[in-house]
């Protein structure tokens, strides 16, 4: 088992980019304030308006906005057509942010080109968010999501196929709706599931523990914070519907499990890829050296080659060209 957790082999110049680019983004996060001196809401505006780390979203004309009732309200939803004539496919998106940040509309560019590479559709979902919406209404919002693309998107839209992928806690809500749809509706739909830097036990694995302050986001207090935030209540943070380390993973479609070596969130991606293995589920796991935190969000080679992996993977599993 051991060799199938070596970090992949990348080029020597992939390698000093990835790592001139961590010690960058190091200064930079350093040189902002606290982000939890704000109150949510604030930090979601001053991230929109660029004063932060990240840069400002780049909005795609090519989007389609849909709009769905769910449990809670309406959902909206964000859809990239491959070819309005010919696709039969879509793949569902959960983006990242920690269940706190984030939205449908920031992966434009990423979410427009995969549906181009994959001759696939792609619908992002803009789930609710914590604090104002904690547990359950966001993992609510995307099995209400899921369950509406499988019956009257895929009646509308002609789909007949369909994958599911998220990065960040958007692979953990990925995950969590691939086992609710079978634990609940008997449904194993999806011929393929990718799981981006997913957090699969919020009460923390070792490598989220161990990483302290070290401020290459996010840092162990971030993922405290935002644990906190997403559960108000009462909630196990071992129960399987929110730390979906710990269900059963029989019955899982082919999933690719994607993550850097410098991510705290290490742990969580190689224990995961150990249990779907286990449960006889085809995983693939892909450690990326030198990668940080959904390094994929970024321009870098690194970023180059897994997004090449990840759409490869997609059209192979949908039997695409």
């Amino acid at each position: 088992m051991a060799e199938n957790f070596a970090p992949l082999s990348i080029s020597q110049e992939a390698a000093a980019e990835a790592k001139a680019f961590n010690k960058e983004m190091t200064e930079q996060l350093r040189a902002l304030p606290d982000q939890w001196s704000f109150p949510p809401s604030v930090t979601r505006e001053r991230r929109l308006q660029g004063l932060g780390a990240f840069p400002i979203p780049t909005y795609s004309e090519n989007a389609e906005e849909l709009e769905i009732e769910g449990p809670h309200g309406p959902i909206s939803l964000r859809l990239f057509r491959a070819d309005e004539n010919s696709s039969k496919g879509v793949i569902v998106h959960f983006h990242g942010g920690g269940f706190v940040f984030g939205s449908a509309a920031f992966q434009d560019p990423y979410l427009e080109e995969m549906a181009k590479n994959t001759g696939l559709d792609v619908v992002s979902v803009e789930y609710r968010l914590a604090p104002e919406c904690p547990f359950p209404q966001g993992p609510d919002d995307c099995e209400a999501a899921c369950h509406w693309i499988l019956n009257e998107g895929a009646s509308r839209f002609g789909w007949s196929s369909f994958g599911l992928t998220g990065e960040s806690a958007g692979a953990t809500l990925a995950l969590i709706t691939a086992l609710r749809l079978r634990d609940k509706h008997g449904m194993v739909p999806f011929k393929a599931l990718v799981l981006i830097a997913g957090w699969y036990d919020i009460g923390l694995t070792p490598s989220a523990r161990l990483w302290g302050n070290e401020v290459l986001f996010p840092t162990t207090r971030d993922m405290r914070m935002f644990g906190k935030h997403f559960l108000m209540g009462e909630e196990n943070p071992e129960d399987p519907q929110i730390s979906p380390l710990y269900a059963r993973l029989e019955g899982m479609p082919p999933t690719l499990l994607s993550v850097g070596t410098e991510d705290p969130l290490l742990d969580d991606t190689c224990f995961l890829a150990s249990r779907l293995k286990s449960a006889g589920v085809d995983a693939s796991l892909e450690v990326y050296p030198h990668g940080c935190h959904v390094f994929q969000s970024f321009d870098l080679a690194l970023a180059k080659l897994s997004t090449q992996r990840i759409d490869s993977f997609f059209r192979t599993k949908f039997g695409s060209t």
